[in-house]
């Protein structure tokens, strides 16, 4: 049925950067806003940020305002995140997830689909 797979992590050097991709299958993709989320170890799991279901806003957390971007493909069924100077706080496991609301929403309880996961390791 519906599928989210991320790819693009691995260990990078603090100040470097890296990207996120998180393919769509098997749902109608421009129906549904777009989120990253990340759990470190030991940590509860947090919002990063999020595109509409238009493409035309996007919310982030603070921690990572101003160093990730997120965007989307409906062509592709493809959604990124950009991490740009990235820090050693920044290790965690990344997943993307798809909300059908309308709006922006940093609750996981609003987002009904979800990735695996994908390992970002941030040397220090």
């Amino acid at each position: 049925q519906v599928q989210l797979v991320e790819s693009g992590g691995g260990l990078v050097q603090a100040g470097g950067s890296l990207r996120l991709s998180c393919a769509a299958s098997r749902l109608t993709f421009s129906a549904y806003a777009w989120g990253w989320f990340r759990q470190a170890p030991g940590k509860e799991r947090e919002f990063v940020g999020v595109v509409s279901r238009s493409g035309g806003s996007t919310s982030y957390a603070d921690s990572v305002k101003g160093r990730f971007t997120i965007s989307r493909d409906n062509a592709k069924k493809m959604v990124y995140l950009q991490m740009n100077s990235l820090k050693s706080e920044d290790t965690a496991v990344y997943y993307c997830a798809a909300s059908p609301i309308l709006g922006l929403s940093t609750d996981s309880a609003r987002y009904n689909y979800w990735g695996q996961g994908t390992q970002v390791t941030v040397s220090s």
